[in-house]
């Protein structure tokens, strides 16, 4: 399945006031190179397992496949994983005609709170929350995979 989604920064904190969902994420990477990355999560309890190809050229959409797996070995997985796990906690807000996913994360990217939105198509119209800042979609350093090799904190001024 081709996942087509825009990131932005977050400017403000009221998005945590319209949040009809919390969940705790924890995730790890097995590959976290530029062509796949191969993912091992915890959403709450339930584990998962992802692999996300190659972003198209202007960072909108690549394939990405998910599967639920035991819990089990989604612990034993997270222990084969490269160093930089990711822990954040996610919120899931409502806007207009779609669902915004916006992670706070811990840890070495403490500070760093990314919106996320997905799409049926890359020139899709969406409403924009005022909490909604810069739009960085595209740009590597937000990704998960490379927040686990170079976290916020190293890299922000």
């Amino acid at each position: 399945m081709i996942e087509i989604e825009r990131k932005f920064l977050v400017n403000s904190m009221s998005f945590k006031t319209a949040a009809f969902k919390e969940t705790r994420i924890i995730q790890g990477y097995l590959n976290s190179n530029k062509q796949r990355a191969v993912r091992v999560r915890f959403k709450g309890d339930v584990g998962y397992l992802t692999i996300k190809g190659k972003s198209s050229k202007n960072g909108l959409s690549r394939f990405e496949w998910e599967k639920e797996i035991p819990k089990s070995e989604a612990e034993n997985l997270l222990k084969l994983c490269e160093s930089g796990v990711i822990d954040k906690m996610r919120y899931e807000v409502k806007v207009g005609k779609h669902i915004f996913e916006v992670d706070e994360f811990f840890g070495d990217n403490e500070g760093l709170f990314i919106a996320e939105v997905e799409l049926k198509s890359e020139n899709e119209a969406f409403e924009k929350p005022e909490w909604l800042g810069k739009e960085v979609s595209g740009q590597i350093k937000y990704y998960n995979s490379q927040l686990s090799k170079q976290p916020y904190n190293t890299w922000k001024s």
